[in-house]
Parts: structure tokens; sequence; C-alpha cells
């Protein structure tokens, strides 16, 4: 009698390869696909208006991008502040004290590390974070 050659692939190899892809497709979207909020809603702080008058940005929110310069105070129950080295329109650096909130309290702020702080001017002109993200 003659043998019968199998015609294609079995059923089950299929299916299994078809959940492989799938689960490598959804398992790396989900890796992949988690970005850092970009603060895409608040425009960016002019360095010139904070310092010719910080008092009349109260009440608005900006975004702040620099370099972490010093770490000036950190009250465990009232937060922290922070200075950041901000370019300036003249290509000059520029200091921004930032007061950090203690609801940031698990955010690791280290110096020397650049940040986009998202910031709300405060009585006095202070910019007070509302979010942080490292760069």
């Amino acid at each position: 009698m003659a043998r019968r050659a199998s015609s294609g692939i079995s059923p089950g190899l299929l299916i299994g390869i078809a959940v492989f892809v799938a689960a490598a497709f959804f398992g790396g979207k989900a890796l992949l696909g988690k970005k850092a909020d970009t603060f895409s809603d608040a425009s960016k702080l002019s360095m010139e208006d904070m310092l010719e008058n910080g008092n009349s940005l109260r009440g608005n929110e900006y975004v702040i991008e620099g370099v972490v310069d010093e770490k000036l105070r950190w009250i465990p129950d009232r937060g922290q502040v922070v200075s950041l080295k901000v370019k300036g329109s003249g290509g000059a650096d520029e200091y921004v004290g930032v007061e950090i909130p203690p609801e940031f309290s698990k955010v690791n702020v280290e110096r020397e590390q650049r940040y986009s702080i998202k910031v709300k001017f405060r009585q006095g002109g202070i910019p007070v974070a509302t979010g942080i993200n490292r760069l």
C-alpha cells in the first residue's frame, strides 16, 4: 500500500503561533507605550516675564525645563525647594527656585539631572510644582 503525505501544518501549531504573536504584540505595546506626561496643556515659562514681575504670573500654569542645581531645603511634611538652572533667551543661565509640595515626596529629585516641571504661581510669584517629569 502507498503512503500518503501529510498535507500542511497542524491546526494546533497554527493556533499556538497566533497566540504567541498576539501576546508578543500586546506585551511590547504595553511596555513601550507608556510615555511620560509632556505637559502640552501649559505654555513654556518666559524667564524675562518671571524676572520682570513674577507676581503677575500668579494663578497661571507654566512648564519650566532645566537642570536641578541645588536642593535648597527639605522638610518631610512641607516638601522641598530646589534651584533649577534654566537657559535664558540670551543663552545665559538663569536660576529659578521651585517649591515641590509633599505630595511629590515619592519622586526622587536629583542634582545635575534634567527635569520638566509644571508649575503654578502662587501669591508672591513663587512657582509651586504641579507635575514633575525627568527628561
